[in-house]
């Protein structure tokens, strides 16, 4: 036994000699890198790659307690500066729960830290992956944030080829080839490239090489197949939004919105209701055979909402369209408030009415929807819906559908990123996604991630975009098994850990 483990450390080559003289750079560059590898305004692909080289190198270089304390800091500065990047509204909720998933972020340090070095050379060099991809699957499941921060995968959203992995191993595949970089990159370093390292490394090599290669096949010979179906992505424009905006102010809250003039609120409304009932008639005349418009696009109180749905009834019918009204009913006590969409097929009848899953923590207080996706068959494929946030939860986006519509509702400075984030759930589940977003930047993809048409809200004062969007989506692995490869991620961690404290005890 003691010739073993013998053997087993001295696997794990010492750190280089000068390493501990410049930890503290190791630091700042991780530090720095992390700070455009967030998934941000100004992220950086490759700071995300390495980014956890330097930090690994840092804390493998002196004392455990010390160094992951200061990557604990880094991974807090690294949450805050998304929050400063993205303009999120900075609640206490917010920031405890972005500062507290730092917290969930170092555990993969610790396990390299107390773990690897103790284990053999393989493992070693799969450990610390392994844990990364664990946190980030456990961030989705308990953070109330989903994978809006700290899944690394959409940084990488240039990168088709890499992202086609996501169809497999849903996101947590990228993070996982990012740690094993770092483990492989640090290997290299402490055997200062001796045959075993370099063993090392081809492997690493060879299955990235594979991932590519096989994204690239995917994409260049694994195309859509099947018609294309025209669809319309309205949101009011800017005039209406402005004018509503000068008399019902958006600081308000729904309590305070349901306070006011109820004729006051009404004619505000009105006035925005018909620029989006007029702007869909004329995407019908252009040729749209679906319809759908932004988060909250119309406002109605709630005496008013079934007169709306009927004029939304009498507009489907009448123009030959899906029609998904996306609405926020202004209810006469607690919560205030609901955020629905509601989809009306060409007979006028309605299809589905759906509340939001996933109010933004700290921001909306209305209670959420069942959770229950709707997905409705129609001559263009399978039809399904969630709005904005919910796309950040990749559990619930597991839908056997052909088409998604996304209505959104962002903010000039996460528009382009959060649609990014939405777009990795083409890929995850191979159906065709079409995201329209009031105040941030709208877009359609198809089951392989490509864009087919985008638009920027700041870009002018209509706001109609259209996109043909395949009418068949594809069946991939990761809607068939889920998260398999994230829960043998967090199983081989948990032993890992525990054969560790056994020994340890022992």
């Amino acid at each position: 036994m003691r010739a073993e483990q013998i053997e087993r450390r001295s696997e794990v080559a010492p750190p280089v000699p000068g390493g501990r003289r410049w930890r503290w750079a190791w630091l700042g560059a991780g530090t720095l890198l992390w700070l455009f590898a967030v998934h941000g305004r100004f992220d950086i692909a490759v700071a995300a790659w390495l980014s956890p080289v330097f930090l690994l190198r840092f804390v493998r270089t002196g004392p455990a307690l010390g160094g992951l304390a200061a990557v604990w800091a880094a991974s807090a500065l690294a949450g805050v500066f998304w929050l400063v990047e993205t303009a999120v509204p900075m609640t206490v909720i917010v920031v405890v729960g972005i500062i507290g998933l730092g917290t969930l972020t170092v555990v993969p340090y610790v396990v390299d830290r107390l773990v690897s070095p103790r284990a053999g050379t393989v493992t070693s060099l799969l450990l610390f992956p392994a844990a990364l991809a664990a946190c980030e699957f456990l961030m989705t499941l308990l953070s109330p944030f989903g994978t809006a921060f700290g899944v690394p995968a959409a940084t990488q959203h240039d990168d088709l080829a890499l992202l086609q992995v996501v169809s497999v191993t849903g996101p947590y595949g990228v993070g996982f080839l990012i740690g094993w970089f770092a483990t492989t990159a640090n290997h290299l370093w402490e055997q200062r490239l001796r045959a075993n390292a370099v063993r090392g490394a081809a492997a690493y090599v060879v299955v990235l090489l594979i991932a590519l290669l096989a994204g690239g096949a995917r994409l260049a010979f694994l195309p859509p197949d099947g018609g294309t179906v025209r669809v319309a992505g309205i949101s009011p424009d800017t005039s209406v939004t402005r004018e509503l905006r000068a008399t019902l102010s958006a600081d308000l809250t729904p309590q305070q919105v349901a306070g006011q003039d109820q004729a006051t609120v009404r004619a505000a409304f009105g006035k925005v209701n018909a620029n989006l009932l007029a702007r869909t008639r004329e995407a019908g005349q252009a040729g749209a055979k679906i319809v759908m418009w932004s988060e909250q696009a119309a406002g109605v109180l709630a005496a008013d909402e079934r007169a709306f749905l009927g004029q939304v009834a009498a507009v489907a019918r009448e123009s030959g369209i899906y029609l998904q009204a996306a609405v926020s009913v202004v209810l006469p006590q607690a919560p205030y408030a609901a955020n629905r969409t509601y989809l009306y097929d060409p007979a006028g009848t309605r299809v589905w009415v759906y509340n939001k899953a996933h109010p933004i923590p700290g921001l909306e207080f209305y209670p959420p929807g069942d959770g229950v996706v709707p997905v409705a068959r129609t001559p263009y494929g399978r039809l399904a819906t969630v709005i904005c946030f919910d796309a950040d939860f990749p559990e619930l986006m597991r839908v056997d559908a052909d088409i998604v519509l996304v209505p959104a509702r962002d903010w000039a400075e996460i528009g382009p990123v959060h649609s990014q984030k939405a777009s990795l759930r083409s890929i995850e589940n191979g159906y065709a996604m079409v995201r329209q977003a009031e105040f941030g930047v709208s877009g359609a993809f198809d089951p392989q991630g490509r864009v087919l048409a985008a638009h920027d809200y700041a870009g002018g004062d209509r706001h109609v975009v259209f996109s043909d969007v395949p009418v068949r989506g594809t069946t991939t692995v990761y809607r068939v098994i889920g998260d398999a490869f994230a829960w043998v991620c967090l199983a081989g961690t948990a032993v890992a850990i525990g054969l560790a404290v056994r020994r340890r005890t022992r």
